[in-house]
This record gives C-alpha cells, sequence and structure tokens, in this order.
C-alpha cells in the first residue's frame, strides 16, 4: 500500500498543546492529536473501488493486513499523526458550545492526480471532544452512512464519500429510541474522504471565544487551499469567500429538494464549508410528498429541519457564519446583501430545478402556477415522489386523459383517485399537455432528459433496514446489492425493478424505516 500523504492541514494550523486523550475545552487549537482505539477482530465489509481508485490505490491493496489494519484504527500509519478537529455549533438553534469530532479520527491527507482528499475513520474511539460519549459507531448507523454517502455522489449531490466499512469485533451499547432500552450492538467503522472536512462550526468556535487570531489563520487556509482562485486575504477576498460558501451551499439544498433528500440534522457543525451533504444521521427519503416531514425523531415535535424548510435553515446557518467572520469583516451590509441574494437566488434556483423535474426547456409565464398546483396536488392523497415523477417522463401531450394511470402507481391508495382529487389531476395534466404543446422537443427526448434529474433508485429508509436486519444475522450480501444499485440511479436496471417500489405497508412505523434517533 503506497499513499502519498499531504498534511497540509495539520502542518499549517495551531495544534491542541495538550497531548492526553481527555474530554475537555480545548483552546486556541484547530485540533488535537490523537490515537484510533484498537478493536477486538476487525472485518472488512465492503469497500469502494471507485474511493480506492480516486486514492492511489487498487484493488490488491484493499485485500491487504495493513489496509485492514490502517482503515480500522489498528494500525497508525508509518509517518502520519492521526487528529480530531475542534469545532462548535448551534444544534436545534441553540449555541452548544465547543463540540468538535467526538467520534472522528482523521487519519491523513492524499495527494492524487493533483486533488487532496481527508481520509477519517467514524467510530474509531474517544478524542477529547467525545464528552460523555465513547467515540465508537454501530453498524446500522455505519451501514447507512456507507450506502448514503456513495448514493448520494452518484445522484449528483454534491457529498463527502466513503471508501471502506467494517466491523470492529466489539459489542457497543446504544439506546436507539432515547427510551432507556440500551442494548449492545455489533461495533462498526467507516472511513469517509472528502476534500476537506470543515464545518461551519470550525469558524463559529474562534468567534465565540474571541480568538481572532486564529480565527484568521483558519480563513486564510481555507481560502487559500480551497479557494484559491479569490486571492490574498482581505476584506475583499472574505466577502468573496462568503459568497462562495453561500452558492455551494444552497445548490447542495436544491439538489435534495430535487431528489427528495432530508437531511435530518442541519446544525451548523453539520454543515460543511465546501457545500457538501455530511454526516449522515437520521436521513431519509421522502416516501409521500410532505413538506412537513422530518426523519429525526429528535425533531419529531418542532419540525425544524424537515423537507420543506431545509432551504431556510441553510439561510439560518449562513447567518450564523456571517456573524463567525464578521470580525474579519466588521461591516454588516455587504454580508447581509449576500443573504438577501440567496433568498433571490433560492426562488429562482428552485423554480429551474422543478422546470428541469417537468421537462420544460423553454419558459413560459404561467410556469409558476403550474408548478404550484402540482405541489398542492401531490398533498391531495399520499404520493410517491419518487415513483410519480420518474413515471411522468412516459406521459404524451397527445393522451392527457391517461395521465392519471401513468403515475398510479405512485399513489398508496389509488382507490382515493376519486370526486375532487381524479378532477383535481386531470385538469392539471390537460394544463401540463397544453404547455408541452409549447416545446419544440419530442416526447421521447424529454423523457430522456427528465429521467436524468429523476432518479429512479434512491436509498430508502426500509431497503437500508433490510440491508441493516441481514447484516445483523451475519449476511452481508444485501449491501453490496444496494451498492451496485445505487451507482447507477437513473438507469432503468430492469432486473433490480424491486427496489423501484412504494414503502411497504410494513414499514411505514417500523424502527429505522419511519424515524430515525441520532444514536449511532
Amino acid at each position: 500500500m503506497n499513499l502519498n500523504f499531504d498534511n497540509t492541514f495539520i502542518d499549517s494550523l495551531p495544534a491542541d498543546a495538550v497531548k492526553e486523550n481527555t474530554r475537555r475545552q480545548v483552546e486556541q487549537a484547530c485540533y488535537s492529536f490523537v490515537t484510533p482505539k484498537q478493536t477486538a477482530k476487525p472485518k472488512l465489509l465492503h469497500v469502494s473501488e471507485a474511493m480506492l481508485e480516486q486514492l492511489g490505490l487498487s484493488k490488491e491493496d484493499s485485500e491487504s493486513d495493513t489496509f485492514l489494519k490502517v482503515f480500522t484504527g489498528n494500525e497508525v500509519y508509518q509517518n502520519t499523526k492521526p487528529y480530531a478537529m475542534c469545532y462548535g455549533g448551534h444544534q436545534f438553534g441553540n449555541w452548544a458550545g465547543q463540540l468538535g469530532d467526538g467520534r472522528a479520527i482523521n487519519l491523513f491527507e492524499v495527494n492524487h492526480n493533483n486533488k487532496r482528499w481527508a481520509v477519517q475513520l467514524k467510530g474509531a474511539g474517544e478524542t477529547p471532544y467525545s464528552r460523555t460519549a465513547d467515540g465508537l459507531a454501530v453498524l446500522r448507523s455505519s451501514i447507512r452512512e456507507y450506502l448514503c454517502s456513495e448514493a448520494m455522489h452518484y445522484l449528483g449531490v454534491p457529498t463527502t464519500r466513503a471508501l471502506s466499512l467494517a466491523l470492529s469485533g466489539d459489542q457497543v451499547l446504544r439506546d436507539m429510541l432515547y427510551n432507556g432500552n440500551s442494548a449492545y450492538e455489533k461495533g462498526a467503522i467507516v472511513t469517509r474522504v472528502a476534500p476537506s472536512f470543515l464545518r461551519f462550526g470550525n469558524f463559529e468556535i474562534f468567534a465565540a471565544r474571541q480568538d481572532v487570531e486564529n480565527l484568521k489563520k483558519l480563513v486564510d487556509f481555507t481560502i487559500k487551499e480551497y479557494y484559491p482562485e479569490l486571492g490574498e486575504p482581505s476584506k475583499e477576498t472574505y466577502l468573496a469567500f462568503f459568497k462562495q460558501v453561500t452558492n455551494r451551499t444552497l445548490d447542495m439544498i436544491i439538489h435534495w429538494q430535487r431528489v427528495g433528500f432530508v437531511h435530518g440534522v442541519m446544525n451548523t457543525d453539520n454543515m460543511s464549508i465546501l457545500g457538501l451533504t455530511i454526516d449522515y444521521g437520521p436521513y431519509g427519503w421522502l416516501e409521500g410528498f410532505d413538506y412537513g416531514w422530518t426523519p429525526n425523531t429528535t425533531d419529531r415535535e418542532h419540525k425544524r429541519y424537515r423537507y420543506g424548510n431545509q432551504p431556510n435553515i441553510g439561510l439560518w446557518n449562513l447567518f450564523k457564519l456571517a456573524n463567525a467572520l464578521y470580525p474579519l469583516i466588521e461591516e454588516a451590509e455587504p454580508l447581509e446583501d449576500i443573504l438577501d441574494a440567496y433568498k433571490v437566488d433560492f426562488d429562482k434556483k428552485s423554480f429551474e430545478m422543478m422546470r428541469s423535474k417537468l421537462g420544460l426547456e423553454t419558459e413560459d409565464v404561467f410556469d409558476k402556477s403550474l408548478i404550484q398546483d402540482l405541489e398542492d396536488n401531490l398533498l391531495l392523497i399520499e404520493t410517491d415522489m419518487t415513483i410519480f415523477f420518474r413515471n411522468l417522463s412516459q406521459f404524451k401531450k397527445e393522451n392527457y386523459l391517461e395521465g392519471t394511470q401513468i403515475v398510479e402507481d405512485a399513489f398508496y391508495k389509488s382507490e382515493e383517485l376519486t370526486g375532487e382529487v381524479i378532477n383535481r389531476w386531470q385538469a392539471w395534466f390537460q394544463r401540463y399537455a397544453d404547455r408541452l404543446q409549447q416545446e419544440s422537443i419530442s416526447d421521447e427526448s424529454r423523457k430522456e432528459k427528465m429521467n436524468a434529474v429523476n432518479p429512479k433508485y434512491v436509498l430508502r429508509n426500509y431497503m437500508a433496514q433490510l440491508a441493516i436486519d441481514a447484516a445483523d444475522n451475519g449476511n452481508y450480501s444485501l449491501i453490496d446489492e444496494l451498492f451496485q444499485l445505487l451507482k447507477q440511479p437513473y438507469a432503468e436496471q430492469p432486473n433490480m425493478e424491486k427496489w423501484f417500489a412504494k414503502r411497504p405497508e410494513w414499514a411505514r412505523h417500523k424502527v429505522g424505516c419511519s424515524m430515525l434517533s441520532c444514536s449511532s
């Protein structure tokens, strides 16, 4: 195993002066050196060959004893210094103070083909930031993170990636539903990969502590390494940096809305400074189209992180980042202008995204009302978002009366498609057919374009849970089946048609299939 290491982060930024791995407040430092925990009996379950290639590794490398030991934390690779990052964050709208990498340990950075990757283990033991937790992860959450991060990449959603999934061989005690019923579960470790794991919270912690010196060091480093086109540090550069982060964050959330993904925990410590989807906890895809749905049991009452509120939370989080950067800019108005532009840009980009889902290329003054009426109709009876938009591509403008038949599989209770409901749908399909008459594109070409933005396969919670249940019983084959399926989410894959289906009724209220906790 031969990796080209690049330790830019730890070489450029201040380290924790205290060397002991004790839970504490870490001052004036971006990270603390730590050593991953030795595990009882590590076993590799799955490896992403695509990520192997990105790091300059081969399939043969992944089969080596060294690979198994390094990527389960049982061996520190030569000339590397694992570390955990220090950051803070707003959790569910409240400042939580220091948080940090409580169960993530960064192994090293790899430079391959002029691209740098930070490589970290999730679930490899405690760090100074673990607070009262053990720094470990369990198999169920690790399967979900491993599958989802790669699935999101192939959907075209900006995301962190995953290299490997392994069992630790240890048993980990968890209270899955926070109801006092703790139980031991299989321990697991995911190797996560990204250009950087820096979050909004990395900047917030220094601002909260009024440590402007280290705030500036971190911002200057981030611009130099990840936004070099912005130039040398200056007030204008910092504003341009904030604008870039704002744009990337918005683009990421527009992609979430497009595929029906709900993050579930949009705290500022879970917001990437590169606009990547990060930290896959209680996420989920919409089953029934519902703006008010959240997959997070902790958020059940207030639904702060519900599907329809994700764009607003993105803006709220950016406001907190703006506050953190303010000491370097010392002028509120230009920051407020950028935040105001987010609102305008969201309306514009959301509209464009919905038009693409409907296969509309030209613009019409009535498109907004067409889209609004569609969204209203989707709420009339429980309607599967993924199946609806995928099947809609088969609609032919000459046969609008067949519209409801084309999308009938998307309705959970098609017997409710009567009376006013069917009338409203037929009226919409007639409007849609009339609108398509204005397009010069053929039905077949439109179908192709729609199928490129409306996935056929997404990682529904019940699918992940089936893989988890099988893995708990020692059968890991479903992990690979879903992994391969989700590498081609827009392809028809007729041999995988069983996964193009609504959530089964048994999964409606089953733990892990409907809502999930933050427990891992």
